[in-house]
């Protein structure tokens, strides 16, 4: 792992506490502890119990992951099981590669 100089402020949006909703969250935990160390907030927003945020954020199906900073920001829908998905989606993925093809 390499260190980040940057912080990730994450939004997970989820629909009361169903099957979907958990595997969102145990999965993006996973990839937070392991890629992200101590450089991230993660807030969860249950759209049930505040549907003004989803408004707000234009949330039309759940789960949904928004990356908030480093801008762009980025929206993932889905249980998050695809690990590389949601490392292309907040701009990990292409960082690596892009780093990799500059030490060549």
């Amino acid at each position: 792992m390499r260190p980040l100089n940057k912080i990730y402020v994450l939004k997970l949006y989820v629909a009361g506490n169903t099957p979907n909703s958990q595997r969102a969250l145990k999965t993006l935990k996973n990839i937070l502890e392991n890629e992200f160390k101590g450089v991230y907030a993660l807030k969860v927003i249950d759209v049930l119990k505040n549907p003004q945020l989803a408004e707000e954020d234009k949330i039309l199906a759940t789960p949904t992951l928004a990356k908030i900073l480093p801008p762009p920001v980025r929206k993932i829908i889905g249980d998050l099981s695809d690990r590389e998905k949601v490392l292309i989606g907040l701009d990990l993925l292409y960082e690596d590669i892009s780093e990799l093809e500059a030490d060549l």
